[in-house]
């Protein structure tokens, strides 16, 4: 059996997942853009040592921040781990609907030799494909030499996104208002627990990578250490770009994935532990 966990961010994916992992048996295998890399902990939400309750967490701090890790290179990793853990109750959970659709849906990925022919292309097409290619992608819709140089390096060939695997795919929603309450208080637990030190480490070592230009929480500071914004306004622009994000992953879910929803009740989630599990014996 393989389930996916979805929903924006900070709705109670991990919860969740943890809960269906003991009661299925299951292992976790991470689906969230930046929590692949190590040392990005406060600021990804990333799930502590003591909280996995002796589960098996895969594709967890499994890169350093210098590095870039593509989708690409995400979809070889879970291939290999489906293969390797066929016999095993798998449980995807993560915000980055991109990876989870590269992973089990048909997208092939093509090393191109050649220049990216960007001659019948307007800049707001180039930055359309861009965003295709990689969600997290943060280059200027007007920066055309860069785009054309990104879409380069390695293209997407997009076919009907048909499942090449048995999956269930359930989604944690809750209102828009609770949720964005949610979100500014979880920014606020993450200042109380270190982010800024966490983010200055990397900014004290000089390390300017894909990975710290494009999470939210880190390039808000580095803006904050170079001096262009105030720290109330890093605060602010990181509640902000939260919670445009979680509206990112609510249209990419509702349009790219074949997503059941699920309300979450957050006075009593064994209640919706219990309604998930039943859909899922159901199915």
């Amino acid at each position: 059996m393989i389930l996916a966990i979805v929903g924006p961010t900070g709705v109670g994916k991990t919860k969740l997942s943890i809960e269906l992992a003991k009661k299925y048996q299951a292992i976790i295998i991470n689906c969230d853009a930046m929590q692949v890399y190590k040392d990005l902990n406060i600021g990804t939400a990333k799930i502590k040592e003591e909280e996995k309750e002796g589960i098996p967490h895969l594709l967890f701090d499994i890169v350093s921040p210098t590095e870039n890790y593509t989708v690409y290179d995400y979809q070889k990793s879970v291939r290999e781990l489906l293969e390797k853990y066929k016999h095993k109750n798998i449980i995807f959970v993560g915000g980055t609907g991109l990876y989870l659709k590269a992973a089990l849906f048909d997208y092939r990925f093509m090393k191109e030799t050649t220049s990216f022919d960007d001659t019948n292309y307007t800049n707001e097409e180039l930055f359309k494909l861009c965003k295709e290619k990689d969600e997290m992608c943060n280059i200027h819709p007007n920066n055309r030499r860069r785009m054309v140089r990104f879409l380069s390096k390695e293209r997407i060939e997009q076919v009907e996104p048909k499942p090449l695997y048995d999956v269930l795919i359930i989604g944690l929603t809750t209102s828009r208002e609770n949720l964005y309450n949610i979100i500014n208080k979880r920014v606020d637990k993450m200042i109380e627990d270190g982010l800024e030190k966490e983010v200055k480490t990397f900014f004290e070592n000089k390390i300017s990578s894909k990975a710290l230009q494009t999470a939210i929480g880190y390039k808000e500071f580095y803006k904050y250490f170079e001096g262009k914004i105030s720290y109330l306004e890093c605060i602010e622009e990181i509640k902000k770009n939260s919670r445009h994000y979680a509206k990112r992953q609510y249209t990419f879910f509702n349009h790219q994935l074949p997503v059941t929803w699920f309300e979450v009740n957050y006075e009593n989630f064994d209640e919706t532990i219990r309604n998930v599990s039943k859909y899922i014996e159901k199915t």
